[in-house]
């Protein structure tokens, strides 16, 4: 199961990535935009996704997924750290939220961190 430390270590390892602490938490950006927190004890995540994604998400993973009330409006989804399946699970989270928030500039010098291809 993923903890805080592998939140932090894998959001800092992609591309242009700062962490900076706001509402007492910690958040990552890219490029100085919010692309994900670990909000309250650390258990879980918030993400970037589109609203559509997002409530397909939550209605197929109910107990990964779910919309904090303040952020309903906003294109923002919560993951349990505990729902998710190892590493390789977070990552994919993270980068999906960190292509939604990098700079083209980011997206076309690392095409392998680009929009993911329609299998």
């Amino acid at each position: 199961m993923p903890d805080a430390e592998d939140v932090r270590r894998i959001a800092l390892s992609l591309p242009d990535t700062t962490e900076k602490t706001a509402w007492n938490m910690p958040t990552f950006r890219v490029a100085g935009k919010m692309f994900a927190t670990l909000p309250e004890d650390e258990t879980s995540i918030a993400v970037r996704c589109p609203k559509e994604e997002r409530d397909e998400l939550v209605l197929a993973e109910p107990g990964k997924f779910w919309i904090a009330s303040h952020e309903a409006q906003f294109a923002w989804v919560r993951a349990r750290l505990s729902a998710i399946e190892g590493e390789e699970e977070l990552r994919d989270i993270l980068a999906d939220s960190w292509r939604q928030a990098a700079p083209t500039r980011l997206l076309e010098a690392y095409p392998a961190l680009g929009v993911p291809q329609e299998g």
